[in-house]
């Protein structure tokens, strides 16, 4: 009999093998260890089909994904933004607005706002640096003139699309880590 780990695992390598086109995973992490988990995050990003992945782990999710689609209400919309601006979006919509008090005169941010705005700053700084270190191995895969041989068909095609759509992303990623960047410093005073 094979632990759910080793299920999860067995189904990975099958999903794998053939090299379909398309990849659909449905919480791919629950019975996965550490090493399994950063192995999974490798291969997805290296995978060159399109994969649908529904999880909850958010480390997973900010390591691979590259376009969000949001479910909700029987309907599918595609979120524009990455994935941290989607929890601030999720959180600030949970909390209710407060009556708004006349406020005295404009003070420095407290402890706790800077300490926050300081993970931001870090996470952003973070996501920049994955997807520079993705960037880097698809620029090195695309120099491989082996993709580019008659023989090969059109391998290249793949690469490229994901090597774009790692540059968008990078784009985005880094205007969230000036605009955090800017907030930090407005707060810091």
């Amino acid at each position: 009999r094979l632990s759910g780990g080793q299920k999860a695992r067995l189904s990975l390598l099958l999903a794998t093998l053939p090299a379909p086109h398309l990849l659909i995973l449905d919480e791919p992490t629950n019975h996965l260890d550490i090493e399994s988990r950063e192995a999974l995050v490798e291969a997805l990003t290296a995978y060159s089909g399109a994969v649908i992945l529904i999880s909850h782990d958010m480390h997973l999710l900010s390591m691979v994904a590259d376009r969000l689609w949001l479910v909700k209400d029987g309907h599918v919309s595609v979120w524009q933004e990455d994935l941290e601006a989607y929890r601030k979006d999720l959180l600030t919509k949970e909390v209710p607005d407060k009556p708004k008090k006349a406020k005295a005169a404009p003070k420095r941010a407290s402890r706790d706002t800077i300490l926050a705005l300081r993970t931001d700053v870090r996470k952003c700084e973070e996501r920049v640096n994955k997807l520079n270190e993705m960037r880097d191995k698809l620029a090195k895969k695309l120099a491989d003139p082996a993709l580019y041989d008659e023989d090969a068909g059109n391998k290249a095609e793949p690469w490229q699309r994901k090597y774009s759509e790692v540059m968008n992303a990078l784009d985005r990623a880094d205007d969230m880590w000036m605009k955090a960047l800017e907030k930090l410093e407005k707060a810091e005073g």
